[in-house]
């Protein structure tokens, strides 16, 4: 993937996009495509791309054109069925320059208009500039692996891959976090698009296209999750389950494939040892030829290590295996960069290994990973869907002394599992049960939990965030239909909604691997897969308590019954631990200071010191609540965000390998 910006005239007087603004921008996102960059201006816009060369090595530069000179793309991302577009294209009487996905793009939307998207099957963010209509049209892809931030500011549009890249552009640009996007953080683990974090910024929604022109603004989804709502209903699949079993081996063995041979460099495979990433490294080295690298963490904290089942799917696939060991003290040094690259606060320290990871990627030569990234959102992996399911099965029956006692197959990673304690695990997860057929139900432990974390916050951001009902107003922008979907699909579009974008595919994906420019494929979120996957009746993934049932039997042909047999145990790292102790760096105290604190203004000093007092003496025993963990992991990243992104001067006025400069201004400008 690349990084790509822009700044755009809302009007005919707001001025030609300054070269150094471009170049600024161009700078900021130089780590996302180090291989060369390029710069398109003309008097209503100015466009930036800094590319990671994967496909079409040789013409595959940005700014791109289409064949009149007229329509000018920055395209982040991959097109994985370019090839079979292009054939269309080529049949209908398109010619092209390039053997790109970009050009590609250009001509499908010249031919098809917004529907162009609907075709593509990747993940993308894309500008097209058509300077003679003067219209800009943006696209995300359907669930938001590509970031895409918009600012209008001084009669122009400013978008970019990175907010750093907007806040380089302009320096009169109001630098300040977004009450709004804290409280959602503190409430969600994230923001939820369009909602930004910083003020003023927004986030392009995954799966909609925004145009702008004379003027006006016109924004619609091109893509929508379905879940058929009732059996015979139009798109539930029709077949057994040994018929979703082999259909779902179809789809994902071809979404692999796609994954693995449209690309003009090697591609290897994260490989953490549960099923999902295993599976997929299954299926990528059957296609790799003899040389196939995977890529492992470990850690030094037994509670996360998955060792034993990265080796033995090492040994099945004969991979060329690379693997990092992790400390608490590893976590703690790179977490600065992290923030840096995050953009957002964030609740856990899960995303600086995945930083430690992908540089290891790339030290190693390789620009391209396959991951198992969105297996539990489309499948229902996650415990929260089997929490939703006992739940609901438990508020049918509120007095029932056996149902609540299902809650003790929840959690068996954990070593202190929510659940160990019956009777406080009863009293946690019987709230509301009452409210167990409206919606949002599964995620109200969840929220309720993270939302009192908001108890730290200063007393003016909560009052600039005042009368913001957070949950009510996510819950009121749901889906028409929604109130049709089954338990298991409710659950399902909420994670996604909430989660899946916003942290999991920003926080510990692009953002960690474009650090070190890596590129991220995600087969299980090709479109093809999560059409199916919406397909499925709800027994077909969440068999009883088990979970992904049908991956699971697809996963019989490829892995070692060990691993499809293991107990579930997502990917987590040490938290506040890593900030506690004798050795942890400078920057944490310095951050966590009242002066700090004060000058920042996000929150209360006093309650912060006392939750840092209290971790601090319990660094011996590592006996830390969830509330406490996300708690100190919050408000460091939260400092250490403001300290980068809000006080820091802006970067130089260059950019480095620029191959493509083109300017078409007639005006005299600097």
């Amino acid at each position: 993937m690349c990084g790509i910006a822009g700044i755009v005239a809302l009007g005919k007087k707001s001025g030609v996009a300054p070269r150094q603004a471009l170049l600024r921008m161009a700078n900021a996102l130089h780590h996302r495509g180090p291989d060369e960059s390029g710069i398109y201006r003309d008097d209503r816009a100015g466009l930036v791309h800094t590319r990671l060369s994967i496909i079409d090595l040789a013409t595959g530069q940005q700014p791109l054109a289409d064949e009149g000179d007229t329509s000018w793309i920055v395209f982040n991302g991959e097109v994985f069925n370019y090839v079979e577009l292009r054939d269309e294209l080529e049949a209908i009487g398109h010619r092209f320059r390039t053997h790109s996905d970009t050009e590609v793009i250009i001509h499908a939307y010249r031919q098809w208009g917004n529907a162009a998207f609907e075709r593509m099957d990747g993940q993308w963010a894309v500008a097209i500039w058509d300077s003679v209509a003067h219209r800009l049209v943006l696209s995300r892809d359907r669930v938001g692996i590509c970031p895409l931030h918009l600012c209008e500011y001084g009669g122009h549009l400013y978008f970019a891959s990175e907010v750093k890249a907007i806040f380089a552009a302009n320096a009169e640009i109001p630098r300040a976090l977004d009450p709004v996007g804290i409280n959602q953080t503190f409430s969600f683990w994230t923001i939820v698009p369009p909602q930004g974090v910083f003020v003023g910024v927004t986030e392009l929604k995954p799966g909609h296209v925004r145009i702008y022109e004379n003027g006006t603004i016109r924004e619609h989804a091109f893509w929508t999750p379905h879940y058929p709502e009732y059996p015979g209903a139009r798109g539930l699949f029709p077949g057994t389950l040994d018929d979703a079993v082999a259909e779902v081996r179809r789809v994902l063995d071809e979404a692999t494939s796609l994954r693995m041979l449209r690309s003009d460099v090697p591609v290897g495979s994260y490989l953490s040892g549960g099923l999902d990433s295993s599976l997929v490294a299954a299926m990528g080295r059957r296609l790799a030829g003899d040389r196939f690298q995977t890529f492992s963490l470990r850690f030094e904290d037994a509670e996360y290590d998955e060792t034993e089942f990265q080796r033995l799917m090492v040994h099945r696939l004969g991979s060329q295996h690379h693997e990092v060991i992790v400390t608490r003290n590893d976590i703690a040094n790179v977490f600065p960069e992290v923030i840096y690259h995050t953009e957002r606060p964030i609740l856990r320290t899960a995303p600086a290994p995945l930083f430690l990871l992908s540089r290891l990627v790339r030290d190693n030569g390789i620009k391209v990973v396959l991951t198992g990234e969105g297996a539990d959102e489309m499948f229902a992996g996650y415990d929260i869907f089997r929490e939703g399911k006992v739940r609901r099965f438990w508020g049918r029956q509120p007095d029932s002394s056996f149902r609540p006692r299902l809650l003790e197959r929840l959690y068996p990673y954990l070593a202190r599992s929510p659940v160990s304690q019956q009777a406080m695990a009863r009293q946690f997860f019987g709230r509301d049960l009452a409210s167990h057929r409206l919606p949002g139900f599964a995620h109200g432990p969840r929220w309720h939990t993270t939302s009192a974390l908001r108890r730290l916050l200063s007393k003016d951001m909560q009052s600039a965030a005042a009368g913001q009902d957070i949950v009510g107003n996510l819950i009121a922008d749901l889906p028409s239909e929604f109130s049709r979907w089954n338990p298991l699909a409710q659950d399902q579009y909420l994670e996604i909604r909430t989660l899946l974008s916003g942290y999991l595919l920003s926080s510990q994906g692009d953002r960690m691997l474009m650090a070190h420019a890596v590129e991220g494929r995600f087969p299980f979120l090709d479109k093809d897969v999560i059409s199916l996957a919406d397909s499925l009746p709800a027994s077909y993934k969440l068999r009883g308590l088990d979970e992904k049932h049908v991956i699971k039997r697809v996963a019989e042909e490829f892995l070692p019954a060990e691993i499809i047999a293991r107990k579930k145990q997502p990917y987590r790292a040490p938290d506040a631990l890593a900030f506690v102790g004798d050795d942890v760096p400078d920057y944490v105290d310095e951050a966590l200071t009242e002066t700090a604190l004060r000058n920042t203004n996000v929150f209360d000093p006093q309650p912060v010191i006392q939750l840092v007092r209290k971790c601090r003496a319990r660094s011996r025993d590592g006996q830390f609540s969830n509330a406490d963990n996300m708690a100190l992991v919050g408000v460091l990243s939260t400092q250490l965000l403001h300290r980068q992104l809000i006080s820091a001067p802006l970067p130089d006025a260059h950019a480095a390998n620029l191959r493509t400069d083109i300017d078409r201004t007639t005006e005299v400008t600097t």
